[in-house]
């Protein structure tokens, strides 16, 4: 099934007739949960909160992860519901988000808290899960308009990277890695995450299309970070070292996957 007014779409093998129909999907805004990775970033979150609570979500979490400046003061006063996470690591701060949903949360969409996602693509990805039509909704900043220096050479290359290792593994087409993203809840808890670092991403695309769930991708694009400091170098030593970590980040994961399904394919029905 291909769905309209959207220019790319991805696929693995799963027709929406065979789908687990799982939870009912939500009819509005209202049952979306956004969930926001924070540290250091009093510039740019108050903004990004504002903006999102305009789309009618039902709520905004921020996970901070011990900022030393006014995050979480911000985020709190712009509407947003602050979850203070002292562990460092960017899935630490995902689990931390997603083990405080409001019960009423039928769909799941995550945000970097920097300026850089356009919130005003949050109906494009949102719409393909509320028409049904996919499990899963990635934004590709790479197939969208980009403002000069807004991704680092790292984080180009990492989105191409793991577009290849994911086709030539699952047959699945992605041409990025964003933490731009939307998910039914009920699915993103069958996929059992458990990455702790910057393999987050990476680790849900993995599960995403081992599981063969209705996947579609969504042009975003990207700005330039809207205040704080950028966690990822553009020097070319740093994308080579980040190449090298994504790939063994994904053979790691590629068989943690493996052996799950073989259990599960194992284990008495």
């Amino acid at each position: 099934m291909k769905p309209h007014g959207f220019a790319r779409t991805v696929w693995h093998g799963v027709r929406p007739a065979e789908s687990d129909p799982g939870t009912p999907i939500a009819e509005s805004r209202a049952a979306v949960s956004v969930i926001i990775p924070c540290l250091d970033e009093e510039d740019a979150i108050g903004a990004c909160v504002t903006a999102l609570c305009a789309h009618g979500v039902g709520e905004v979490i921020v996970v901070d992860g011990g900022s030393s400046d006014r995050t979480a003061a911000n985020a709190a006063e712009a509407g947003a519901r602050v979850i203070l996470e002292r562990r460092r690591g960017y899935g630490r701060a995902m689990l931390a988000g997603i083990a405080a949903l409001s019960p009423r949360a039928t769909v799941v969409l995550f945000i970097d808290g920097d300026g850089s996602d356009r919130p005003e693509a949050v109906p494009a990805l949102l719409a393909p899960i509320m028409r049904g039509e996919a499990d899963f909704v990635l934004g590709s900043r790479l197939s969208g308009p980009r403002e000069p220096g807004s991704l680092a050479p790292a984080q180009v290359l990492a989105g191409h990277l793991a577009g290849l290792l994911l086709r030539l593994r699952y047959g699945a087409r992605f041409t990025d890695m964003s933490p731009f993203r939307a998910i039914r809840r009920d699915i993103l808890e069958r996929l059992g995450m458990r990455e702790e670092t910057f393999g987050w991403n990476l680790e849900m695309q993995m599960r995403a299309a081992a599981a063969g769930l209705r996947i579609v991708e969504v042009p975003v694009g990207q700005r330039r970070r809207a205040g704080g400091v950028s966690k990822v170098s553009g020097d070319l030593a740093t994308a080579a070292r980040a190449a090298w970590v994504l790939a063994a980040t994904f053979a790691r994961l590629a068989l943690q996957i493996k052996a799950k399904s073989h259990a599960q394919a194992g284990s008495p029905s």
